[in-house]
């Protein structure tokens, strides 16, 4: 017999869990390797003001309202939505927006735990030493032997399945023993290590540059291409549209302050970026020998800060630290994008949790081989101009994260009626409940739309520039390259000495790293970032099926 608080597939066992474990999901790759340079690129200080009042208008009434329909019907996805639709009397077929919902999570599990799995073998690299006092060109081989080398898929295929194995032993412990006590400790001891690197990088890096690239408020380089950016970042950077918050909503307790805990959900992860930031380009700024803008993505992150920590003191033992971190982060969203799709199967099959944990972990390990061989063995295998792996993103983050994201919001501001909705919300005043729902009627939609309708065209205009010539490119006129205008990702062109790429995917991109045109003059003289280094010229046309093009 289930208790007060418990749902049939379990429930926290503390008020705060919430918070930790919803951090622990939103704490993304790209809050480490974009959002910075977007920030930095895009008018600094005032960059991240926009931001915040972005996150206040899109992202939090769309993370409030899926964490109360999950506390509303103490159930997983599906069958919450089916609940509530059947109390307000509204038609079934709002639970396809729950199936859609699953399966968004999913999908970017799949390809996530591939990231995952490249992220783990660098710790083991760091540790054994491989990276230490290497040239750029030496760090760009070792990320393109593991990557992009058919005859070194297996070993790819190896840190892929290790990844994924890790973030499953911890789930089939179940929601309080695994994946809440996981969440409680993962996430402080990742703010840990960030401290602990920010430490560091003051005393060996270049502190001040960092500051004046990431903080300070430069009004002229803010344009409205710098708010779409701010705006599409928002919405894509708290795992909305994924199944994730619902669940984590049935989780916890009815005394759960979900409207403070949300609100600090997205300032922790906004701190978490901007410390990043800070971490990574004062170690950057203190090494390099030329001109050039501040790196992003992969560039930044597997090349830039090896070269940068490699001289440094303890540079092996920092390095070690560096990459475990973002595993830790790597693998909490990886944990929590799992939970949608077990508690569904679970209550669809009432099958024991960790069987429901294997066939969700075997499948998403089946369907990631698509994505990691796209980047080897199956980079000229196309559609369209597009790999598996970059069809997978992009349907995923074009049409089912903003089409989920929508009908939740048309859910609870149109289908139930409002006495449903204000016990939803719980004790709020009428005026702010009202602007909330007239919010998800009206406003939010239409920025999804928007925001959904741009980062399609821009995909659609990058798989131009791929082998298949999709019917929509014009075989006269060249096309833009999203990777080159500016998640949930894609690092920029590939570094030196690593075959092809000379571009990557658009801030706006939710799983995408981007490639600003903005000057760089505001890195302050002597302290230019690694990719300044001359190297040779990569020798084959850029492909938007490297790993080095699309990545989480």
């Amino acid at each position: 017999m289930l208790g007060r608080y418990q749902t049939p597939v379990g429930s926290w066992s503390h008020r705060t869990t919430f918070f930790w474990a919803t951090t622990g999901a939103t704490i993304g790759l790209s809050d480490l390797w974009t959002f910075p340079h977007m920030a930095g690129q895009n008018g600094g200080g005032v960059f991240i003001l926009f931001y915040l009042a972005c996150l206040l208008i899109l992202t939090l009434p769309l993370v409030l309202t899926e964490a109360v329909i999950g506390r509303g019907a103490r159930h997983g996805v599906v069958i919450a939505i089916g609940s509530l639709a059947r109390g307000a009397g509204a038609p079934p077929r709002w639970i396809w927006s729950g199936r859609l919902s699953v399966l968004a999570g999913f999908l970017v599990l799949t390809f996530y735990a591939v990231i995952g799995g490249i992220c783990l073998a660098y710790v083991f690299y760091a540790a054994y030493g491989r990276l230490d006092d290497a040239s750029p060109r030496q760090l760009a081989g070792i990320l393109a032997s593991l990557v992009q080398e058919p005859e070194n898929a297996r070993h790819f295929m190896g840190w892929h399945a290790g990844f994924l194995i890790l973030v499953l032993v911890a789930s089939m412990q179940g929601v309080t023993g695994g994946l809440e006590r996981a969440l409680r400790v993962v996430v402080p001891a990742f703010m840990l290590l960030l401290g602990g690197l920010l430490v560091f990088a003051i005393q060996h890096g270049n502190f001040p540059a960092a500051v004046d690239y990431l903080l300070v408020m430069r009004p002229e380089d803010v344009t409205f291409d710098s708010v779409r950016k701010a705006l599409t970042h928002a919405f894509y950077t708290l795992s909305l549209g994924t199944g994730i918050l619902i669940v984590f909503g049935a989780y916890s307790a009815p005394t759960t302050p979900l409207k403070r805990s949300v609100l600090a959900v997205a300032l922790v992860d906004t701190l978490i970026a901007i410390v990043a930031g800070l971490v990574l380009y004062t170690l950057v700024f203190s090494h390099g020998t030329g001109g050039g803008e501040p790196l992003q993505g992969f560039r930044l992150v597997f090349i830039a800060i090896p070269e940068s920590v490699g001289v440094m003191p303890g540079g092996q033992f920092v390095l070690t630290a560096f990459f475990a971190m973002i595993v830790l982060a790597a693998w909490s969203s990886s944990l929590a994008l799992l939970e949608p799709a077990v508690s569904w199967l679970q209550e669809r099959l009432a099958a024991p949790r960790r069987r429901c944990v294997l066939l969700v972990g075997a499948a998403a390990w089946l369907v990631g081989l698509l994505s990691l061989f796209s980047f080897n063995a199956w980079s000229d295998i196309t559609l369209l101009g597009g790999t598996p792996y970059r069809w997978i993103e992009m349907v995923t983050s074009t049409l089912l994260i903003p089409v989920v994201s929508i009908l939740l919001a048309f859910f609870v501001g149109w289908a139930l009626p409002d006495d449903m909705v204000a016990r939803l919300i719980g004790r709020t005043p009428v005026l702010l409940r009202t602007c909330w729902v007239w919010v998800l009627r009206l406003i939010l939609p239409a920025i999804i739309v928007y925001v959904g309708i741009h980062y399609a065209m821009q995909s659609g205009a990058s798989l131009c520039n791929g082998g298949g010539s999709p019917f929509w490119c014009s075989g006269d006129t060249p096309i833009e390259d999203p990777a080159g205008t500016p998640d949930a990702t894609s690092p920029e062109a590939p570094p030196e000495g690593i075959t092809p790429g000379d571009g990557s995917a658009t801030e706006d991109e939710p799983v995408s790293d981007p490639q600003p045109e903005k000057s760089e003059a505001i890195v302050p003289p002597g302290s230019t970032p690694v990719q300044a280094r001359p190297g040779p010229e990569p020798s084959t046309p850029a492909s938007n099926n490297d790993m080095l093009y699309h990545s989480v």
